[in-house]
């Protein structure tokens, strides 16, 4: 089982970028999927989520900036940024979620992780 996370880059605020997080080796829509970020000597922040059934959650920190979306049939879970801003800036990583996907609900079960992608948002 392996999530590869990818599309990170550097972009100056106002800018864009769409994060991928391909699976294999699992049946993509049996799972949530999760973005989370984190910046180190921080902890972990859940970014969005989105259901088997294609409902979605946002962090306040992102929402009405990030969209969440997932393609089943091609094994691939999506993040598209914009704007960005330098408080984004982050190391982002995808994960396959079973139960809830509801951050308000408390603690988010995560069952496979990808590797991380570098986002970095500055001028």
């Amino acid at each position: 089982v392996q999530l590869q996370a990818s599309g990170g880059g550097s972009v100056q605020p106002g800018g864009s970028l769409s994060l991928s997080c391909a699976a294999s080796g699992l049946r993509l829509d049996d799972y949530a999927i999760a973005w989370f970020r984190q910046v180190p000597g921080k902890e972990r922040e859940g970014v969005s989520c989105i259901s088997t059934s294609g409902s979605t959650d946002y962090s306040a920190s992102v929402e009405g900036r990030f969209t969440i979306s997932r393609d089943n049939a091609k094994g691939t879970a999506y993040l598209q940024m914009s704007p960005l801003e330098p408080e984004d800036t982050a190391i982002y990583y995808c994960a396959t979620v079973a139960g809830h996907c509801v951050f308000s609900l408390g603690p988010i079960t995560t069952v496979h992780w990808g590797q991380g992608t570098q986002v970095t948002v500055s001028s």
